[in-house]
């Protein structure tokens, strides 16, 4: 079998485990949908590739995902190398989306943080801070969920050990994620 096939056949399994995860993302839409229309913001945050696809995310609620709506706030805590690396010197590596949630998140806006591991001390780091401001949170994981597992208010967890077929379920994931949202969104 060719890279290609097995990267196929791999990613196909991948994305039939994620059956699993429907009534979680269900739930995890209606915490979407009470933040974004209750006038709140998201938070959105990922370590490594992850970093990316947070972007990508936080991306597809404030400009639309495929229906013509009006903006909605959402902001990806990856997006400024000058804050991170200031925080990475004067702090440590691990607080870099902490200390945005500590600065940024109130009662009624939403985390929702990226990590395939499961393992990135970051992410469990900003997943604190939020429960300890009383912000509710989600979290994109992978594998069996690492030390992260159990932190979040919803956890949806790809399942898997290659990091690029669970990176390919998390877009699945938070894709049908936007879907859910998006169709029911005021577009005013």
């Amino acid at each position: 079998m060719s890279h290609l096939q097995r990267a196929i056949e791999d990613s196909v399994a991948t994305l039939r485990s994620l059956s699993a995860l429907e009534e979680p993302l269900d739930r995890a839409a209606l915490l979407v949908l009470r933040a974004l229309t209750g006038g709140h913001k998201l938070l959105v945050c990922g370590n490594g590739g992850s970093a990316s696809d947070a972007t990508h995310l936080a991306t597809e609620f404030l400009c639309r995902f495929k229906q013509e709506r009006r903006p909605y706030p959402a902001i990806s805590l990856t997006a400024n190398g000058e804050y991170l690396t200031a925080v990475c010197n004067d702090y440590h590596a691990d607080e870099i989306f902490a200390r945005q949630v500590w600065g940024l998140a109130e009662k009624g806006d939403l985390l929702i943080a990226i990590t395939t591991s499961g393992k990135s001390k970051n992410i469990v780091r900003a997943l604190e801070e939020a429960k300890r401001k009383g912000v509710e949170s989600i979290a994109f994981l992978g594998r069996d969920g690492g030390f992260t597992k159990g932190i979040a208010t919803i956890d949806l967890i790809a399942p898997g050990t290659v990091t690029a077929r669970i990176q390919e379920a998390q877009k699945v994931l938070y894709h049908a994620l936007c879907e859910i949202v998006e169709e029911k969104l005021p577009r005013n």
